[in-house]
C-alpha cells in the first residue's frame, strides 16, 4: 500500500504551510518517502502542476517518472469501475460527470483502486451536483483516503530544526 497524492496536496503545500523557501524539509520528506516506495502521484497530476510556470512545476519536473507514475495497465479495469460509479449517480449533472472523467482525479482514483493504495487529498466529502469530489468516489468504491496531515502523522514525518551552533568563544 502506498499513498497517491492529489494535485491540491502539492499546490496547498507550496502556497501555504510548506513553502519551498521556509520548509524544504517537507519536500525532502516527499522525495525520501517516494524513494522508499510509500508516496507517489500520477503523470496526470504532474501535467496539472505544469500548467503554471513556477517552482512547483519545476520541482515536479525534476521528480520524473519515479514519482509521477504512468497509468498502469492493471488500472484499466479500475477506470471502468470508477466511471461506472460516477455515471451511475444521478445526483451529478452530466457536465460534472463529463468534467470528472477528463481530469487527473479520475485516473488517480483508478490507480489507487487497482493497487489498493490510499488517496491523499485536501478535499472533503460534499454533496454537490456540480462537482464530483474525490472523497465521495472513494467512499462509494471503498477506497481509503486521507488528508495530508493524517499521512504525515501516520508516517511519523518530523520537520525539526537543527540545534543552533554555539557562537565561537562561548
Amino acid at each position: 500500500m502506498a499513498y497517491f497524492l492529489d494535485a491540491n496536496v502539492f499546490i496547498a503545500a507550496k502556497n501555504l504551510h510548506y513553502g519551498f523557501d521556509f520548509c524544504p524539509a517537507f519536500w525532502d520528506w516527499l522525495i525520501r518517502a517516494n524513494q522508499a516506495g510509500r508516496v507517489f502521484s500520477i503523470e496526470r497530476v504532474q501535467d496539472e502542476l505544469a500548467t503554471v510556470e513556477d517552482p512547483l512545476a519545476e520541482w515536479a519536473e525534476r521528480q520524473g517518472e519515479g514519482f509521477f507514475l504512468p497509468l498502469e495497465e492493471s488500472a484499466l479495469p479500475a477506470l471502468g469501475a470508477v466511471a461506472e460509479w460516477v455515471n451511475g449517480h444521478e445526483s451529478y449533472t452530466p457536465a460534472a460527470k463529463s468534467t470528472f472523467l477528463q481530469v487527473a482525479d479520475y485516473y488517480l482514483i483508478a490507480q489507487a483502486l487497482a493497487g489498493g493504495h490510499v488517496v491523499v487529498t485536501h478535499e472533503q466529502p460534499q454533496d454537490s451536483i456540480q462537482r464530483v469530489k474525490i472523497p465521495n468516489v472513494c467512499l462509494g468504491l471503498k477506497i481509503k483516503y486521507l488528508n495530508p496531515y493524517d499521512v504525515l502523522r501516520k508516517e511519523r514525518a518530523r520537520f525539526v530544526l537543527a540545534p543552533r551552533a554555539k557562537p565561537a568563544g562561548t
